[in-house]
């Protein structure tokens, strides 16, 4: 067996069932769950129409590259959303399995793990992805942290000089995971100037880029970034994206990447001998989804409800505020969080989830530990209900 995958430590959701064990929350009370950024909210009729209409793609073999109308559905989206000037469908769009996938099987395709003191820069807290992309890619991977007193961004001051050197990939969220923040265009450009000087690549992981609350301001996205400075051809840079939270199909496992023409054609080949490719009958429901924005607007206005019902109610106990973007709160406890979340889950029924699960210790401390999770996935009323549920709670534990 692979001597990396002892490297990999269990995922959050194994750690907190193991915090939980034993615990006995009161019967009486249905349980909610607000750990996991699974979506909830119904899928759009016409995608599940599309993909019944399109059952005869089962009897095809897919191509890796995906079909061309794909292809240019999502070049597009891209140049719509992000006021692109141009975007080659042929060269700079790939689809994916889902962002996860792409994720992890971009590092593989991008590390060269026989380097010396071959690093991946990733934030913190994370997706866990990261972290298990570049282990098994042979990578150490190295951990910017992002706290309250740095603004959530990116601790960029972490590496030295010639750390820096080292890295081979970064790997960025934003809108981020789980705080919600989004990166400035000053901040991409000092990014920018950091893997020209270092040669690295940069992966921008975008899926939360259309979950955000002011219809007049969406997200920066990094390839409109790129754009802004001048780096119209977006070199060493590749950004994903998926339509499991837009569209509110995770089981759909449909997204893309984009970018450098390539970075993409390296990955392409990577990608035709790992064996990953989507389904003719999901391209066709995905290009009914990518070519829609109604029910993403309408997507986010149920998001928008829920955060200015459970804002009142949490701010003063947790002393919540609103993300930029994103569906989480990223809230403080009073005490250590996991031990937050068990009494929390023990007196309420209400499962959220410890900060330190997403995150590591680094010499910098845990930029985790003191908060959880809270993630707005389910109907607004079962969210209200959690909401005050766990003031109740902290009044009662913490006289707030």
């Amino acid at each position: 067996m692979n001597p990396r995958l002892d490297l990999l430590q269990p995922y959050p959701f194994e750690r907190l069932r193991q915090l939980l064990a034993g615990a006995t929350p009161p019967s009486a009370l249905k349980p909610i769950r607000l750990y996991i950024g699974e979506p909830q909210h119904p899928t759009p009729s016409f995608i599940r129409e599309a993909v019944v209409a399109n059952l005869d793609g089962l009897s095809l073999y897919p191509t890796t590259a995906g079909i061309d109308a794909l292809r240019q559905t999502i070049a597009d989206w891209l140049i719509a959303r992000y006021e692109l000037k141009q975007l080659d469908a042929a060269k700079q769009v790939l689809p994916v399995n889902g962002s996860r996938e792409a994720l992890f099987a971009f590092a593989q395709a991008v590390v060269d793990g026989s380097r010396p003191n071959a690093r991946v820069a990733c934030p913190n807290p994370f997706y866990q992805i990261y972290e298990g992309a570049a282990l098994l890619a042979g990578a150490q991977p190295v951990f910017l942290n992002q706290t309250p007193e740095n603004g959530f961004g990116l601790a960029l001051d972490t590496l030295s000089d010639a750390e820096w050197a080292t890295v081979q990939l970064l790997f960025v969220c934003s809108p981020g995971n789980p705080t919600g923040r989004v990166l400035s265009l000053d901040e991409w450009r000092e990014l920018f100037a950091l893997a020209d000087r270092h040669g690295f690549v940069i992966a921008a992981d975008e899926c939360y880029s259309e979950i955000y609350l002011d219809e007049a301001n969406p997200p920066l996205g990094a390839l409109q970034a790129a754009q802004a400075l001048g780096r119209t051809d977006y070199k060493q840079l590749v950004v994903f994206s998926s339509l499991s939270k837009r569209s509110n199909v995770p089981g759909l496992r449909s997204g893309f990447v984009a970018g450098d023409a390539e970075v993409l054609k390296r990955f392409l080949l990577y990608r035709t001998y790992h064996g990953c490719a989507m389904s003719q009958t999901v391209q066709m429901a995905s290009i009914a989804a990518w070519r829609d924005e109604t029910h993403v607007r309408d997507n986010r206005a149920l998001y928008r409800q829920k955060f200015e019902q459970l804002l009142p109610v949490l701010s003063p106990v947790l002393g919540v505020a609103m993300p930029d973007a994103g569906f989480y709160f990223w809230a403080r406890t009073p005490e250590d969080d996991r031990e937050f979340t068990r009494a929390l889950f023990n007196e309420t029924h209400v499962t959220v989830l410890p900060g330190q699960f997403l995150s590591r210790e680094t010499a910098r401390g845990n930029p985790g530990a003191g908060f959880v999770r809270i993630a707005l996935v389910a109907g607004a009323d079962e969210c209200l209900e959690a909401a005050q549920r766990i003031a109740g709670f902290a009044r009662q534990r913490y006289g707030r």
